[in-house]
C-alpha cells in the first residue's frame, strides 16, 4: 500500500514538473522581452527568475491563458525589485552621510598609530567593547544588549577596558619616547 502511494506521488510530481516545463517554454521569451523593455538586463534576469518561481509555486492557479497572468506576476516582481533597489540606494545615501567614503586615504597620524597599537595589545573582547563605546557611540546599556550581558556588567567591563587602554597607551608612548609629563596638572 505504501508503495502505491509513493508511485502516485511520483507521478503527480512528474506531471507537475512536465506542466511547468511546458509553461516555462511558453512564457520565457515573452517575459524576457517584457522585462527587457522595462529595466536593465541584470534586473530583468533576476525578475524573470522570480516570476518563474512564482509560476512554479502557484502552478495550480495559472489560468489557461497564462501569458497575461504571468505579465501581472512579472510586473509585481519588478515592482518589488525596484522597491528593494530604492531601499538599498537610500541606505547607501544614509551611510555616506554618516560616514562618507574617503576620497583619498589620509596617512595615519602618530597618535592614530599609538591608539591602534594600544588597541591591538588589548584582549579582543576589550577592544570590541571600546569600539562599541567610542566608535559606535553606544551607551553601556546598549553595549549590554549587543554583548548579551547585564547593563551593570557592561559598565564594569567598559570601565576596566578603558583603564587597560590607558595603560597600554602609556606603554606605547614610553616605548616611542612620547610620554607626557603630568607635573603641574591637577590629575
Amino acid at each position: 500500500m505504501c508503495h502505491g502511494w509513493r508511485v502516485a506521488t511520483d507521478e503527480r510530481e512528474a506531471d507537475r514538473r512536465g506542466r511547468f516545463e511546458e509553461l516555462a517554454r511558453e512564457l520565457i521569451d515573452p517575459l524576457r522581452r517584457f522585462l527587457a523593455r522595462r529595466t536593465d538586463p541584470a534586473t530583468a534576469d533576476d525578475v524573470l527568475s522570480d516570476t518563474l518561481l512564482v509560476c512554479w509555486r502557484r502552478l495550480d492557479d495559472v489560468p489557461d491563458e497564462a501569458l497575461p497572468w504571468a505579465y501581472g506576476v512579472a510586473r509585481n516582481c519588478l515592482a518589488n525589485a525596484q522597491r528593494a533597489e530604492r531601499r538599498r540606494e537610500r541606505l547607501a545615501a544614509r551611510i555616506s552621510i554618516v560616514a562618507p567614503p574617503d576620497q583619498t586615504t589620509p596617512a595615519p597620524s602618530e597618535q592614530d598609530d599609538e591608539l591602534l597599537e594600544a588597541m591591538a595589545a588589548l584582549r579582543p573582547e576589550d577592544a570590541e567593547l571600546l569600539r562599541l563605546w567610542a566608535w559606535e557611540q553606544l551607551a553601556p546599556a546598549q553595549i549590554a544588549t549587543v554583548l548579551q550581558v547585564s547593563p551593570n556588567a557592561a559598565s564594569i567591563r567598559l570601565h576596566r577596558a578603558r583603564e587597560k587602554l590607558r595603560e597600554e597607551l602609556r606603554k606605547v608612548r614610553q616605548v616611542s619616547g612620547h610620554e607626557q609629563s603630568r607635573e603641574g596638572r591637577g590629575s
